[in-house]
């Protein structure tokens, strides 16, 4: 229920960064999204060149 009421307040916060589904929609980038795409970067990086930062 939180994330819900998270995800409605970024909607309403909407700046025009989106992204265009199949159907031609937008969807807003939000937060979460941003965050997941990160955290997928880091879990494909290698090991050896986390370490080198």
């Amino acid at each position: 229920m939180e994330q819900q009421n998270k995800d409605k307040k970024t909607e309403k916060d909407f700046h025009g960064a989106a992204v265009i589904d199949q159907q031609g929609r937008e969807i807003p980038i939000t937060e979460a999204m941003v965050k997941k795409a990160c955290e997928k970067l880091e879990e494909e990086q290698p090991r050896s060149a986390s370490n080198k930062a």
